[in-house]
């Protein structure tokens, strides 16, 4: 007899829930057990968050709950300094050369993923001396956003892939299509920001709840 979800202890998936701007979202990503939360220090961003705007949100997360991760798109060190005054976070996010998130890790000391737009398996890092890597689809032409701005990538993509060091899966994830995302890329982590919004910037805690049940389901169904 197959074991089943029911069963059995799922086999380990990372979720994060990105972009988050108010407690309603935050409260539900932490009941749910997400493993990361983040932030967007990004103006350009309709989830973007101040620092000061941030840090309540930061300070609700409980001894033991989900790392607080800050996105930063080219930062300057003042800018990343101003929000760690300000902001408890335990890594960094970073859209940036390789070059520059070395940097900007040697300088602050804390964890820092890497976002790496991709197209092809070539897209694909085989190296890499940071501490994850996110991977998702190369912005669309005309997009003044980085990032895979919710469009999806190949998700067979990274099934053969030999990952230097951790890596999540980003853009274009929803909770209907989640388990499928993993299940065809093998993805041992997931990232969802606009996947689980009732309006930009918004999240809703029904499809917060819904992600990360589905995202643990598509767990059993990896290569």
């Amino acid at each position: 007899m197959t074991n089943s979800p029911a069963d059995t202890a799922a086999p380990p998936i990372g979720i994060k829930i990105c972009g988050l701007t108010e407690p309603e979202g935050l409260d539900a990503a932490i009941a749910h057990g997400a493993d990361w939360v983040g932030f967007v220090f990004f103006a350009r961003s309709p989830r973007a968050v101040t620092p000061a705007q941030a840090a309540p949100l930061a300070a609700r997360v409980p001894p033991g709950g989900p790392q607080r991760i800050g996105l930063f798109v080219a930062p300057d060190d003042d800018a990343i300094a101003a929000t760690l005054d300000a902001v408890a976070l335990d890594g960094l996010q970073i859209y940036a050369p390789e070059a520059r998130a070395l940097e900007i890790r040697e300088r602050f000391r804390l964890p820092v993923w890497h976002a790496r737009g991709v197209t092809t398996t070539a897209d694909l890092p085989a190296t890499s001396r940071l501490d994850g890597l996110v991977i998702e689809s190369r912005p669309p032409a005309g997009a003044d956003r980085p990032g895979g701005n919710a469009q999806p990538i190949d998700w067979t993509l990274p099934k053969d892939w030999q990952a230097p060091v951790p890596w999540m899966l980003a853009g274009g994830l929803t909770p209907e299509t989640v388990a499928l995302a993993i299940a065809l890329s093998g993805a041992p982590a997931v990232d969802v920001s606009s996947g689980v919004e009732s309006a930009p910037g918004r999240k809703d805690a029904r499809l917060i709840a819904r992600f990360i049940q589905a995202a643990r389901q598509g767990a059993y169904q990896r290569p």
